[in-house]
């Protein structure tokens, strides 16, 4: 059961129903004070405008005169059902017009011309009004109105469409919030469920990804991270496999050695041995699991707030420039070729290490007599590129996908030492600066890539 007072959704829909209401409100007193608030004003106008009229006809000659004039404009035919007159003398007494009892502000004129909404008796009914007070000089009142029974039906009219279609409005407006409540929560629970399922254990699951809203887009990115997340269990738990298997031979072999050196004559050259043997069996061991820190530190991402701008023309010269000698002895002929000002962002110990493993691993592998190659430059796609080409045995087109793995090794290399792990390294380097290790065919050979983003310009 949703807790309404704590779902974001449910939120959203009062939020926006209190917005939509707000909306129609201001819309509607906009509209209001636009139509009839425009006609009062015009009614105004009309009214203090006649009664100018009338007192400019007059001309200040005696009551009379205005009274003719009034008469005239009664008998006219002109608006007659709608005119309101009425002339006082200076003692109230009725001289001219068609206003039946006089309102009771009629007694507070002396004060100033006065407009007035009240209701008058005509036609022997009560109908709304609105008058025009002016006290005349020498004493009396002009009284110039209108009967508002016409503007009444009007804002009534009004007020009725405004109410129904601030009724319809609202009712779309909480419509629409629930049904947006509802795709919020449709997408949502399409979330949490996947969650749910690698809750249990299941890291297969997927958020179905449709569109390319804000959700999908989240969908995307929860996707990859999960993505990551199985890479990374698949390897913790072939790194486990893998562990249990290879170092079950040199502890093996420590362990028969250190057995048999206590089984057989204890003389102190035999233990010395013994120990010496045990120690690079150990040694061994170390370097291994170093090597394994070194590929958890590259893929935690825990070096990153260690990122410098570097020049990977000059990390692959001091490289080139380290192995040289190794080459030499090896019969391998080394080149380099790197051009200088070839900018990334990134960690140097890792980077060069990176590089070194691919030096080494070519130089071993191809052997007496063969090449290798070091070229940096800017590849396909606008990348960085570092690659180390030789013209070896190459790997064949499908291990290239497995080589990288950690403790995976060709059936052909197994008799020369390493432990399987220098690709993987070069791999979670390459990932845990935003590229990738890419395998190509040197025909003949291998070319082992490193591609990374360039950094961006200053």
């Amino acid at each position: 059961m949703i807790d309404l007072r704590a779902s974001i959704a449910a939120r959203l829909v009062l939020g926006y129903g209190l917005l939509g209401t707000a909306s129609i409100v201001l819309v509607s007193a906009v509209f209001y004070r636009g139509t009839v608030g425009v006609l009062d004003q015009d009614i105004d106008g009309r009214i203090m405008a006649q009664s100018d009229r009338l007192v400019a006809r007059a001309g200040g000659q005696p009551h009379g005169a205005l009274s003719a004039e009034v008469r005239r404009l009664l008998d006219d035919g002109i608006d007659s059902d709608r005119e309101i007159f009425e002339l006082l003398a200076a003692d109230g007494t009725p001289l001219a017009g068609n206003l039946g009892p006089l309102p009771a502000a009629a007694a507070r004129a002396d004060d100033g011309p006065e407009l007035l909404s009240t209701v008058v008796a005509r036609d022997r009914h009560q109908a709304p009004a609105r008058l025009y007070l002016r006290p005349l000089d020498g004493g009396g009142l002009l009284i110039v109105g209108r009967d508002l029974s016409e503007q009444e039906a009007v804002r009534g009219v009004i007020w009725r469409a405004l109410l129904a279609g601030a009724g319809v409005s609202l009712l779309l407006t909480v419509a629409g919030a629930l049904l947006f409540r509802r795709l919020v929560e449709r997408r949502l629970g399409t979330i949490r469920r996947t969650a749910a399922h690698i809750e249990a254990g299941d890291l297969s699951s997927r958020i179905p990804v449709r569109g390319r809203d804000e959700f999908a887009l989240l969908g995307r990115d929860i996707n990859r991270m999960l993505d990551r997340i199985e890479l990374l269990m698949d390897g913790i738990r072939h790194v486990s496999n893998a562990i249990a298997h290879d170092l079950r031979t040199p502890l093996g072999r420590v362990r028969s050695k250190l057995d048999d050196a206590l089984r057989s004559e204890a003389t102190v050259p035999r233990l010395a041995g013994a120990a010496r043997d045990a120690i690079e069996e150990i040694d061994d061991l170390i370097r291994l699991f170093e090597r394994l820190l070194q590929i958890a530190e590259a893929e935690s991402g825990m070096r990153s707030r260690l990122f410098e701008r570097l020049d990977l023309g000059h990390i692959a010269r001091d490289i080139g420039e380290m192995y040289e000698a190794s080459a030499e002895d090896g019969g391998v002929t080394l080149t380099v070729d790197a051009p200088e000002h070839l900018y990334v962002d990134g960690d140097r110990n890792l980077l060069a290490s990176a590089v070194a493993s691919l030096l080494d691993n070519a130089i071993k592998y191809a052997g007496p007599g063969h090449a290798v190659r070091v070229r940096a430059g800017v590849y396909r796609g606008g990348l960085a590129s570092i690659a180390v080409q030789d013209d070896g045995p190459g790997i064949p087109e499908a291990e290239r996908g497995k080589v990288t793995r950690r403790f995976y090794r060709l059936d052909d290399s197994r008799h020369l030492p390493g432990n399987g792990l220098g690709l993987a390294i070069v791999s979670a380097t390459a990932l845990a600066h935003g590229g990738e290790l890419v395998l190509e065919d040197g025909a003949p050979g291998l070319v082992a890539r490193i591609l990374l983003p360039l950094a961006p310009s200053h």
